[in-house]
């Protein structure tokens, strides 16, 4: 499966949840970006789910940040 590159992930990752922790559900605006962030990241995840799109996402990143900062033997 394709993935978007590491920095767009984190970055639509750290949106969502920025503007999941607000406190303004009820506005239309925060309403919208919440779905277009859910969408976004269920299509960039392969995923249907919002909870499988951020599990997927922070295992992702997890696993490439490791993989890239792992040091040589």
């Amino acid at each position: 499966m394709l993935m978007p590159l590491p920095a767009t992930l984190s970055a639509l990752l750290t949106d969502y949840e920025k503007l999941a922790a607000k406190q303004t559900p009820n506005d239309e605006l925060h309403g919208q970006r919440m779905r277009d962030l859910t969408y976004t990241l269920c299509v960039s995840t392969g995923t249907r789910t919002i909870d499988d799109a951020l599990t997927t996402a922070h295992t992702y990143l997890n696993t490439h940040i490791t993989a890239t900062f792992t040091p040589a033997a």
